[in-house]
């Protein structure tokens, strides 16, 4: 598996993060869905990774600057191929990486609540993040939640 910063100029890349934007509002109430479209994954202050097994993408994560001290991990998607086969762990592994390089001391995220989600969650989880007050203009609500990482 290889990570790799990406400009998101491929095919392959805009088709999942569509597909991603997608899913979250097919799975989430009106006006409660935060994902990026593609000109939110370009913004200046988000770096987005994606992981290849040769050429096939796997899937694709983002780290967005909230200050000099901290992150958010933004949209992580994995291609429905690679379900389960540990791209999503490399990729938070390398955001986290990424995040103590730029020293940050916090890493949060926002997500939603419900079957969907689940996975996602455990996999925060197992990372360490635990549930925590709304950040970043987020209002909290019955449906999303946060989750934060001291680092």
């Amino acid at each position: 598996m290889d990570i790799r910063l990406d400009d998101l100029t491929g095919e392959p890349v805009q088709t999942l993060l569509a597909a991603h934007l997608s899913g979250m509002q097919e799975n989430s109430p009106p006006g409660s869905v935060y994902a990026l479209d593609l000109t939110g994954w370009k913004a200046p202050d988000v770096s987005v990774w994606t992981a290849w097994d040769g050429e096939h993408l796997m899937g694709v994560g983002a780290l967005k600057e909230l200050s000099d001290t901290a992150g958010e991990i933004k949209s992580m998607r994995t291609d429905a191929t690679y379900l389960r086969k540990g791209a999503g762990a490399r990729i938070l592994d390398h955001i986290i990486s990424v995040a103590k390089l730029r020293g940050y001391n916090r890493l949060s995220l926002e997500t939603g609540s419900g079957a969907e989600f689940d996975a996602a969650l455990n996999l925060y989880r197992k990372y360490g993040f635990e549930n925590g007050a709304s950040f970043g203009g987020y209002e909290a609500s019955d449906f999303n939640q946060f989750l934060h990482l001291d680092l």
